[in-house]
């Protein structure tokens, strides 16, 4: 099972860049995005439903903003739009597609940077999405939550971590959110799993040639139930084309799909 999850910045302006040419010719078996920053009434076929790919859309309320998305070949048993209180639910931010036991999410969380009271509404974000991921790792169900998560965790996922600790992105609290993630609740880092490797980074900063020089963040993740911990084959960072400030990130599994 071929599992491809990235940040488009708009999701008109990847399919510009070439975005949906690349996909169609990975054969992943589901596709997840986020910050889709368009209505499904202005999207064109090619973006709805690309070559034989279901389509399945969660758009933010206000336009040009936010939104997810996520394409498979395969019919989910079920979709789900809806994490459970205003802000999230307004701004599209999660969308959920069950398959069997399975269960694979297109996740966006807020970004602090623009302003403390952003940064505020990312802290609630994170303390009401806390108990419905420990419950997911109760659950018997699998799951493969992809997205950008608007944080790095370690050190070693962030060019520079010490000028970036005051930062939204790498706050002691945003830290300790992700080791209580991994650490307490027992959900797994899918890129980490296989790659331990330092300078593999899945942002860059628009900002002073960041991506050529490889000044980046890795903030979108695969994050999965334990019990796919020993599926976890291979994973990679595509860079050898821009679709987005964003890179695609691919996790590969022992999965049947």
């Amino acid at each position: 099972m071929k599992v491809i999850t990235l940040n488009t910045n708009g999701i008109r302006s990847a399919e510009r860049k070439g975005f949906y040419q690349w996909m169609l010719k990975q054969n992943a078996d589901v596709i997840c995005i986020q910050e889709t920053k368009a209505q499904v009434d202005q999207l064109d076929e090619d973006i709805l439903s690309p070559g034989k790919y279901l389509g399945f859309f969660n758009e933010a309320g206000k336009k040009g903003y936010s939104g997810v998305a996520l394409y498979t070949h395969r019919q989910p048993d079920r979709i789900v739009r809806k994490l459970g209180w205003k802000l999230a639910d307004e701004e599209g931010r999660f969308l959920q597609a069950d398959f069997g036991r399975l269960s694979v999410i297109s996740i966006y969380l807020p970004s602090g940077s623009s302003s403390a009271e952003r940064q505020a509404i990312k802290f609630d974000f994170m303390n009401r999405f806390m108990p419905i991921l420990k419950k997911m790792r109760r659950h018997k169900r699998s799951y493969i939550i992809c997205g950008d998560w608007n944080i790095a965790h370690k050190k070693i996922d962030l060019k520079n971590w010490r000028g970036n600790q005051k930062n939204s992105g790498f706050l002691p609290e945003e830290r300790a959110w992700m080791d209580e993630l991994f650490d307490i609740v027992g959900m797994v880092d899918a890129f980490r799993v296989v790659n331990q490797k330092d300078d593999q980074y899945t942002w860059w900063s628009n900002r002073g040639r960041a991506w050529a020089k490889n000044v980046g963040w890795r903030i979108d993740y695969q994050v999965i139930s334990p019990n796919l911990c020993d599926k976890v084959l291979r994973s990679e960072i595509y860079k050898h084309q821009r679709f987005s400030d964003h890179a695609p990130l691919i996790v590969e599994y022992d999965l049947p799909f």
